[in-house]
């Protein structure tokens, strides 16, 4: 059987990586905390449950860290009519379908928010399985977003397509090869130095080139 293909769902499926990093700079900021674009845009992929802890320190988790994941929820909702899929994001669904490997869709975020993504993708009657919030203890660069989605494909092999480092870095601890895009704002060596085993610019480019790739299926 072809390897589990573990899709990351935000900035690889669905452009959203640059609406989370305005959401996150205005919730610390309507929090009394200004932090620089870039370093939130940086932490893109990292779970809200650790990711105010690395920008802000742990005092600030401990103060306000439940109100400034409250602030982004509500400021994030305000992006997500905006939010579109990533050119030939369904089709390589598909794709990857029709290859015979077991397809999982890969998120922390809460239900209603894969919800929302499962319809804007038409991937609900597609897509052999998906992960929420529900099923982590901890958000990457914890492994337990890549082992939910390999319990769920029910394989012990897997490849991970991710659009970050700590997509990259969850998969490994997992012991799981990742496949990268661009898409998510980290460039193409950052992702490289992360242990990506490739980089693409875009879902076109990957279905190009995907017997190239560990998502050969042979």
């Amino acid at each position: 059987m072809p390897p589990a293909a573990i899709l990351d769902i935000d900035g690889t499926l669905v452009d959203t990586n640059y609406h989370h990093a305005i959401a996150w700079y205005r919730a610390f900021r309507q929090n009394g905390i200004v932090l620089p674009l870039w370093r939130i845009h940086w932490h893109m992929g990292v779970g809200g449950d650790q990711l105010v802890a690395a920008l802000a320190g742990e005092d600030v988790e401990r103060e306000k860290g439940d109100d400034i994941r409250a602030a982004e929820k509500v400021l994030y909702r305000l992006f997500m009519g905006e939010v579109e899929p990533m050119e030939g994001a369904r089709d390589l669904i598909a794709e990857l379908k029709g290859r015979g490997h077991a397809v999982v869709l890969a998120s922390s975020a809460k239900a209603d928010e894969v919800d929302y993504y499962l319809d804007l993708l038409d991937a609900r009657e597609l897509a052999d399985g998906w992960t929420t919030s529900g099923d982590v203890n901890a958000t990457k660069p914890e492994p337990d977003l890549v082992l939910a989605a390999m319990e769920k494909a029910g394989e012990d092999s897997a490849v991970m397509l991710g659009d970050t480092t700590w997509d990259i870095k969850a998969a490994e601890r997992a012991g799981v090869k990742t496949i990268a895009l661009v898409t998510g704002g980290f460039s193409a060596a950052e992702l490289r130095d992360a242990g990506a085993v490739a980089v693409f610019e875009s879902i076109p480019e990957l279905m190009e080139k995907l017997d190239e790739t560990p998502l050969r299926g042979d």
